[in-house]
Parts: structure tokens; sequence; C-alpha cells
């Protein structure tokens, strides 16, 4: 393993501990202005949020009515009510994003996706860079105020739902993340950076509370009155 990576884990909880775990749960409140600009505006309504730490698999409590839920992994999408039954699905859902820019509108099957895919990278962080068939390198440093942080390259396999398939992770001199980058892909490649931070501690693991992705600039700075996507995390528990 990646000697950085390995401190990394270590920082954050150690990988041992990590595995001891199926699931996390969390309770998210989301915002921001990509859901306006996609027909889809986000409440401020308390979310539960479940992600299977073991397998590419999310939903999140409710979601459209207050008796449904979503299904997500790597291959279908669904919305689903309590008891199980079907409201409606979406097979390789990938797919229906092709052509998709900035302002394209969202169906709901469209936003559930996009929690799904996002709250799974994000919840499995940074621990997900140690998965198998996904590379890490160490890059150039990068200089935040009087701070330097080291950052982690990750390159993806194409069989994982992300936001695209090489991304950047920040960390500051204490080894925790700070700062996450990617290409939307499924939103045309709008570039962002997300910033993360207030950390909390569940179960012997530390994860950052507080996200927010904006529109990433050609200087690679965050722009900071172009935020993407704020969520809020809180009531971390691991089973």
């Amino acid at each position: 393993m990646n000697e950085l990576l390995a401190g990394i884990l270590e920082a954050h909880g150690r990988m041992e501990n990590w595995r001891r775990y199926d699931r996390i749960e969390a309770t998210i409140v989301s915002g921001g202005g990509l859901f306006a600009l996609k027909g889809v505006p986000q409440d401020s309504t308390p979310r539960r949020m479940t992600v299977w730490l073991n397998e590419q698999r999310s939903s999140v409590f409710p979601f459209g009515a207050s008796d449904q839920r979503t299904m997500f992994t790597s291959d279908r999408i669904a919305i689903e009510r309590l008891d199980g039954t079907l409201v409606a699905e979406r097979h390789a859902p990938r797919d229906s994003f092709a052509g998709h820019q900035i302002n394209t509108p969202w169906d709901p099957l469209h936003r559930a996706y996009f929690n799904g895919e996002a709250l799974w990278t994000y919840l499995t962080t940074p621990f997900l860079l140690a998965m198998e068939g996904v590379r890490v390198e160490e890059t150039e440093p990068w200089r935040e105020g009087e701070e330097t942080w080291r950052v982690l390259r990750a390159y993806f396999p194409g069989w994982l739902e992300t936001h695209c398939l090489v991304q950047d992770f920040f960390f500051g001199e204490d080894l925790m993340l700070r700062r996450h980058d990617y290409n939307l892909n499924i939103t045309g490649g709008v570039a962002a950076a997300q910033l993360t931070s207030a950390y909390a501690e569940a179960s012997g693991i530390l994860l950052p509370t507080k996200r927010r992705a904006y529109a990433r600039g050609p200087d690679r700075q965050p722009i900071p009155n172009m935020l993407l996507v704020s969520i809020d995390i809180s009531d971390l528990s691991f089973s």
C-alpha cells in the first residue's frame, strides 16, 4: 500500500477497524445551487442515509414522499416504498446522463442516482482509496494559506459509480481530508472543489461532517460564489 495512504487510513481510524463493519448510517441535510439548475430544488429536510461498506450500495429516506426511499447500486437506481413496492427504476443509470450539461433538467431517478453515488463516495472516503482496483499516487503538494497539503490522485476502475475516474484528495499536516477535487461527469464534466471540515468520531473512525462543493476555476481554486452542493452530516453510526 502507498505509504501516504497507509498513514491517512491510520489517522482516520485504521483499516482493520473499518473492516469490522458492514454499513454506516448518517443524517444529512443538503443544499446548494446545482439542484435548482437541475429543476429539482433541495429542501432542508433532514434525511437518513445508509451506505454499505463492502459493496456499492446506498439508500436515502425519505425521498419524494414520507413513505419512500431510494436504492442505489452500481447497475440500478430505484425509488421504492418502505414495504418494498417499486415506484420507479432505471437500469444502467449512468447512460441516462448522456449529453447532459450543467443546466440539463433531472428527473427523480437522476436525482436519486446522484445522491446514491455521491454519498457512497463521501461516506467511504478515505477508505475507498484502498479498495481493490483503485490506484493512487502522490502528486505535487498544495499550498493553502500557511499550510501545505499533500495530494493523493486516485484512479478508479470503470465499473465503480463515482463522479469521474480520476480524482484528487488533499490531506492536511494531520493527514485528515481537507479537500476533494473531481469533474462531475453527469453534468458535462463541471470541475468541482469540495472543502471538508468539522470532523466527528463514530466507532473510532473520524469523518468530516461539513462538505461544501464549489465550482473550480482554471487556477484550481474554488469559486466562493458558486456553491454547487452543501452537505451537513450528523448522527453517524456504524453497524
